[in-house]
């Protein structure tokens, strides 16, 4: 059963959110002081942040062009979609096949706001503003349903999000992949990814203080083998789970981070 989340539609400069911190650690501009203000005291104990989401986006962009390149996919449902950014999924998707069809979901009003207004004069794309714990809504939503065809494969994506939300019997990770990924056809594909740690004190710092941080608007940081368990009954694809910098990439100089005191881990995976 899924939970009945009311999202607010104002914006709270004075409580930081990960989709405007993630838009500050890329360069953007779609962020407030107290956002500013977070990721100089994560920074302090975890200072690959930067760098890490840097490769994480790159691995965002690869991943979608590999989709619709290599394996024929035109239709993306993206979770926790966050801020737009230079080179979005629909952009890179449509660069390659002009139909592409993709449906952004995130609870943070802002993106609601930012990407409606990139999105406007594209028919192809929209954006909706939902918990993407709430599947009932995002699958049964007219956006979806007038741009996404369930008979035919579909990409997930749940890119660096479920550190996003924490554990839960219904709402939990592995609860939401079984409910999405139950409803899509055969060959369809799931993209996840997460931010990981081998290091039970930069979990414990990190989830804490993002959880303090946010007012409670986040989940925790996990272990590989966590990841492993959301890919149970799909086929991984080569080169299987990784950190996300070396998944598939473009040329053999990776930009690597300059610490690994934790790490994006994840990959792609094939729906049986």
């Amino acid at each position: 059963m899924q939970a009945d989340k009311q999202l607010s539609t104002e914006i709270d400069a004075n409580v930081p959110t990960a989709a405007r911190m993630y838009d500050y650690y890329l360069g953007g501009k779609d962020n407030y002081a107290a956002d500013r203000a977070a990721v100089g005291e994560l920074d302090k104990v975890v200072p690959s942040t930067r760098r890490l989401a840097l490769n994480n986006r790159r691995f965002l962009q690869r991943v979608v062009r590999t989709l619709v390149k290599d394996y024929g996919i035109r239709q993306f449902l993206d979770h926790g979609s966050g801020l737009p950014a230079q080179d979005n999924v629909h952009q890179v998707a449509q660069r390659v096949a002009p139909d592409s069809r993709v449906v952004y979901v995130d609870n943070d009003p802002m993106v609601l706001v930012h990407g409606r207004a990139l999105l406007d004069q594209n028919d192809r794309t929209a954006v909706i503003h939902a918990d993407m714990r709430s599947t009932d809504e995002i699958f049964s939503h007219p956006d979806t349903q007038r741009l996404i065809d369930f008979s035919q494969p579909v990409a997930v994506l749940f890119n660096s999000v479920f550190h996003c939300i924490p554990d839960s019997d219904t709402d939990g990770p592995t609860a939401v992949i079984k409910r999405v990924t139950e409803r899509l056809v055969p060959g369809s594909y799931a993209v996840m990814c997460q931010l990981v740690s081998e290091k039970a004190e930069v979990r414990e710092f990190v989830t804490d203080f993002m959880n303090q941080a946010t007012q409670g608007h986040w989940g925790r940081v996990r272990e590989p083998k966590d990841v492993e368990a959301y890919f149970e009954g799909m086929d991984i694809l080569e080169p299987g789970l990784v950190e996300v910098s070396t998944w598939r990439p473009d040329n053999e100089v990776v930009p690597r981070q300059l610490t690994d005191e934790w790490i994006e881990f994840g990959g792609l995976g094939r729906i049986r």
